[in-house]
């Protein structure tokens, strides 16, 4: 047979097995194939090789199935080429944002207008230089109108029916205190609420009746001479408002004869002392004090006589405690006022009628409204002192009218003590003020008979 021959049966032999499906056998290994063959052996055989050299097997084909298309590289190109514009084809028929002045959409843009589910036909995307036509779905959304809830109508009837929705407004007067662990704002109302609630029990009924060597103006006398000892010593405030308050106690449960009202004073300025001082005065300043008219003796018995008839109660809410809470509540950090209110607070202390009249608060209230009223603040008194002193204006008014009379004729009287203490300018002067007007009683009784 020539070589013609074999290449054409060759080429028949291809094209056969070509158009059938051929599953391959597992490759043999190099050793079983013969790797190191002779060149002049391959190359008898170039043309068979093309053919079946014995790795090929051939499928028969499933009857009533037809032939698998063979899928060749060109077939592959051409199908991605037609989904490519396929999907071209339907981009154009469905556009997304349509471009105006030939500036395309973000990918922002456009997943904003998926997101809100809007019409292509309503979103616009314009340059950033120029303002962005919004859809009408937006604007209904941000222009919803908010309706009351059945919740908000029933706590707004709650707030009215209690009083809460037309409730003034109440100055925090501890917020400047917070950090301040002396002031113990957390603690400070609890307090107040207490001695309101125990002020009764330190208060004096009206013992004059019950003594028959004494007078209010005996009293006086003495008060006047004690506050000179106060200021001569110079005590704290406490000191001198506890020594009144004990003196008073004393005095209307025990009948004390005249020659021994000062020693009264003086032991009860000495317990006061003890209590309220650091460094309190001695014995023998007092006796000092008083030019010798007693003796150490008599003093210590007067001390222990007093104790043991106020059964050492001298934990007592005092005018001081309340006054230094009224002023804070009034104005705070100012200096005049608080001279004011302690001017009249001391002249209430003097006068026999008011301290009976007047428990401790409302004594420390009146001084604060007739100071406010003789500095001409406005208003003369306000929701905050209201709320904190417990106390309206009406309520003050004839205790007021009272302390600015004692202030009207303090440049008059004979006694003195309080009147000097407070027109020095370490006290800012305050007894040379004017008599608050409203208050006055020239100005009610001009007022009345009109």
């Amino acid at each position: 047979m020539s070589n013609n021959q074999i290449e054409e049966e060759g080429e028949e032999e291809f094209e056969m097995d070509h158009n059938k499906a051929v599953v391959p056998h597992n490759l043999p290994r190099g050793g079983e194939m013969g790797g190191k063959q002779k060149i002049g052996q391959v190359a008898g055989k170039t043309r068979r090789v093309l053919g079946d050299i014995g790795n090929l097997v051939i499928v028969p084909a499933v009857e009533g199935k037809p032939k698998a298309a063979q899928i060749t590289r060109p077939a592959t190109r051409s199908f991605c080429a037609q989904l490519l514009a396929n999907a071209q084809a339907e981009k154009n028929k469905k556009p997304l944002a349509e471009v105006v002045n030939k500036v395309a959409p973000t990918k922002v843009q456009v997943k904003k207008a998926a997101s809100d589910n809007l019409a292509p036909e309503t979103v616009i995307v314009i340059s950033p230089d120029k303002e962005v036509k919004q859809s009408p779905l937006s604007g209904r959304r941000k222009t919803k109108k908010s309706e009351k809830t059945l919740t908000s109508t029933l706590t707004a009837r709650s707030k009215a029916a209690c009083g809460l929705a037309n409730r003034p407004k109440i100055d925090d007067i501890d917020a400047a205190d917070v950090d301040n662990h002396l002031a113990a704002v957390e603690y400070v109302e609890d307090i107040y609420n207490f001695y309101k609630l125990t002020e009764d029990e330190g208060r004096v009924n009206d013992y004059m009746d019950f003594q028959p060597e004494l007078n209010h103006k005996m009293r006086a006398i003495l008060v006047d001479w004690l506050i000179e000892v106060h200021r001569k010593f110079e005590l704290m405030p406490e000191s001198l408002y506890l020594t009144m308050n004990i003196l008073d106690r004393f005095l209307s449960v025990k009948t004390v004869p005249r020659r021994e009202l000062q020693l009264v004073g003086i032991s009860s300025m000495l317990i006061a002392c003890k209590y309220e001082e650091i460094w309190a005065p001695e014995v023998n300043d007092f006796i000092h004090i008083s030019d010798n008219a007693y003796a150490r003796d008599q003093i210590l018995q007067m001390e222990k006589a007093i104790l043991g008839k106020l059964e050492w109660y001298l934990t007592v809410p005092t005018p001081y405690v309340f006054l230094v809470r009224y002023i804070k509540a009034s104005t705070p950090n100012d200096q005049e006022m608080e001279n004011m209110a302690f001017f009249f607070a001391e002249l209430g202390l003097m006068n026999y009628k008011t301290t009976i009249t007047c428990c401790p608060s409302m004594l420390a209230a009146s001084s604060v409204y007739a100071a406010r009223c003789t500095l001409n603040k406005s208003p003369l008194w306000t929701q905050t002192l209201q709320h904190h002193t417990g106390y309206s204006e009406d309520q003050l008014m004839e205790s007021a009218k009272g302390l600015v009379s004692y202030h009207l004729g303090a440049a008059e009287n004979k006694l003195k003590a309080i009147y000097r203490k407070f027109s020095g300018p370490d006290r800012g002067a305050v007894a040379l003020f004017p008599p608050a007007r409203n208050l006055s009683p020239t100005n009610t009784n001009t007022t009345t008979s009109s």
